[in-house]
């Protein structure tokens, strides 16, 4: 039986990424075209075409003004999660302000879909060993689990030690699953495979060797991500943030939409949420089997 991996998507705008931040002043968003919508509705498209359900961590701010296409992904049968509100860095956050970043955003998500938001991703995976204190407030605030961790070294994620499969974290609130972003261990580093950039720099023949690995040798689910932005070559290109940034943003855009119909068609995909069940599930039953 083909092993069920999990497809994410990052819904955000061209103008929200991290890398251009400290650039683009946050009040000044409204002032940007808009591509967010046509884009999601083209991952959508391409969705149904293999017949794939996926969890859409949506941003906070663009579900707020656009809260149709929050509804038009749920109606689809896709599993809503946040994103963060504003798309700040969690490092970068006191603990009250990520609370209330993190507050605005599930509220709006649940106002608009009439359900529980219980997933959770950090914006550019930032939970790091910095700012392992939101998983705390994660689990009090109703979260049941969460894909913010990357098990890389990077200059701006990362904790390079963590756990790269789907595990129970415990933190004094409560349980929280947590499903890492997927790495290939080679020559002894832990190699980033779950998309975006990755997915955009490596030829496509090498993201499926390696995903396969990950299926068929270590035998486990991997979630692989990639935002509406990303398929959108004619997206306008804002000469802000460095040039290794822009370098990072715009690389390959217009060969991403291709490769990800060629991904969806070598491997099973679904929602975060029920590839997580059938973990835990799994799991379980081992744990029972080994005390037993």
């Amino acid at each position: 039986m083909d092993i069920v991996n999990a497809l994410s998507i990052d819904v955000e705008d061209y103008f929200q990424v991290s890398a251009f931040d400290r650039h683009i002043r946050r009040e000044s968003w409204p002032e940007y075209e808009s591509r967010v919508v046509a884009n999601t509705h083209k991952l959508l498209r391409l969705l149904d075409k293999h017949g794939v359900a996926a969890t859409f961590f949506v941003l906070g701010w663009v579900a707020e003004r656009y809260p149709q296409l929050v509804r038009d992904l749920h109606a689809s049968g896709h599993e809503i999660g946040s994103h963060s509100y504003w798309h700040r860095l969690i490092y970068e956050l006191a603990p009250d302000e990520f609370r209330q970043d993190l507050v605005r955003s599930r509220d709006g998500l649940e106002q608009i879909i009439g359900e529980r938001v219980t997933a959770y991703r950090a914006p550019s995976f930032s939970i790091t060993k910095a700012s392992q204190w939101a998983l705390d407030i994660l689990v009090e605030e109703g979260f049941t689990s969460d894909s913010s961790i990357y098990p890389v070294h990077h200059d701006r994620y990362g904790i390079p030690d963590a756990r790269p499969d789907i595990h129970k974290i415990e933190t004094p609130s409560g349980d929280l699953w947590e499903f890492p972003a997927c790495v290939l261990r080679v020559a002894g580093m832990n190699v980033p495979v779950s998309g975006g950039g990755y997915f955009r720099l490596y030829p496509l023949a090498l993201t499926i060797r390696a995903l396969k690995a990950v299926n068929n040798r270590l035998r486990r689910p991997f979630v692989f991500y990639v935002h509406p932005w990303e398929i959108d070559p004619r997206q306008p290109r804002l000469r802000v943030g460095s040039r290794l940034a822009r370098c990072r943003h715009y690389l390959n855009l217009a060969s991403t939409e291709r490769k990800l119909d060629g991904l969806l068609s070598m491997f099973t995909f679904g929602r975060m949420c029920d590839v997580m069940a059938a973990a835990r599930q799994g799991i379980t039953s081992s744990s029972l089997a080994t005390a037993v």
